[in-house]
């Protein structure tokens, strides 16, 4: 029983035959669909009565021996690298605050909180963009920024409240058994743990961020996209568009690969609790913590008291003058 799978049968000799067939010729359609591409892109071609060269021709990469060339592509990479940090910072701030209205117990709060949340997570943000620079004259750059942090913030907001729906109720019951108030349970003992299991989400989210920065080309933003294939393409000539295109992805691709490079890391590292060091193999146990803080708190009633000491498995105190549950 414990060989075989209860979801699917296993596969048998034929069915893992026709696997493999399978994709060998997947990988045969691919490597020959990739084949065509380069050599319709390394083919000379006609235009005007002039015959050009392929795309891989060393006169169409000539350009990027020039120094002036790389330092534009540096200015376009920083430019959306900080409309990109603006944004992330800002929508992380408005996600937690959403998050907690969203959440609230009070109606008044939480309802108009869910309809401003609707609103924004419904409406494009390229449409967003365009309201702000269009109303409220702010520039292509903040345009850009507040467009960004509206929407992200309304879904990164969303996954943080799910992440407090998701935890016990149990966490709750056990801060408001020590004294806490609602707030303070919230933003002490449940809102911490919310964050760290959907971090990897919102890490994943702000790649999303990032790529949206290139709708900043629209509003006049000089972003990567607009630096690269508009004005170094007016500049140098529509011969270096491709040359211009297939660095402007590779910039792209190494930006966003690297945050989900790290968001991938960053879901492993807070799998199961999260570890405080590759050495350290104990989970920090929040029903634990609790737990503790409960013992210390009723010990200072103890003594006051002169109840003793409480034992929290037992559930009573011990050692003291009217002491009961252990004792008894």
């Amino acid at each position: 029983m414990s060989g075989t799978s209860v979801l699917f049968d296993a596969p048998g000799p034929k069915a893992k035959r026709n696997s493999r067939i399978a994709s060998v010729l997947s990988l045969i359609v691919i490597l020959a669909g990739l084949a065509w591409i380069i050599i319709t892109l390394a083919a000379p071609r006609e235009s005007g009565g002039i015959t050009l060269p392929g795309m891989f021709d060393s006169t169409r990469w000539s350009i990027f021996l020039d120094t002036q060339l790389w330092g534009s592509i540096g200015r376009g990479i920083v430019a959306t690298l900080q409309a990109a940090a603006v944004a992330a910072v800002g929508a992380i701030a408005l996600g937690v605050l959403l998050s907690l209205m969203r959440s609230s117990s009070i109606a008044w709060l939480r309802i108009p909180t869910g309809w401003l949340i609707e609103f924004l997570r419904g409406m494009p943000v390229l449409l967003m963009m365009l309201f702000i620079l269009l109303v409220a004259s702010t520039g292509a750059f903040w345009a850009v920024v507040i467009a960004l942090v509206l929407y992200n913030g309304t879904l990164i907001g969303e996954a943080l409240r799910a992440g407090l729906v998701a935890l016990p109720r149990g966490q709750r019951e056990a801060a408001l058994s020590i004294g806490m108030r609602e707030f303070q349970s919230k933003m002490l003992v449940e809102f911490p743990q919310a964050f760290r299991q959907m971090l990897p989400i919102i890490v994943a989210q702000l790649v999303v961020l990032l790529k949206d920065t290139s709708l900043g080309y629209i509003v006049g933003y000089n972003e990567i996209i607009r630096n690269n294939m508009n004005n170094l393409g007016s500049f140098y000539g529509n011969r270096y568009i491709f040359s211009l295109f297939l660095v402007t992805l590779a910039i792209y691709l190494a930006l966003n690969l690297t945050l989900s490079w790290f968001a991938r890391w960053l879901s492993r590292r807070t799998a199961s609790g999260g570890t405080r060091g590759r050495g350290d193999k104990t989970a920090i146990d929040p029903t634990q913590t609790i737990l503790e803080l409960s013992a210390r708190n009723a010990d200072r009633i103890a003594a006051n008291k002169g109840l003793g000491q409480y034992d929290a498995t037992a559930g009573g105190f011990y050692g003291g003058e009217g002491a009961g549950g252990a004792d008894r």
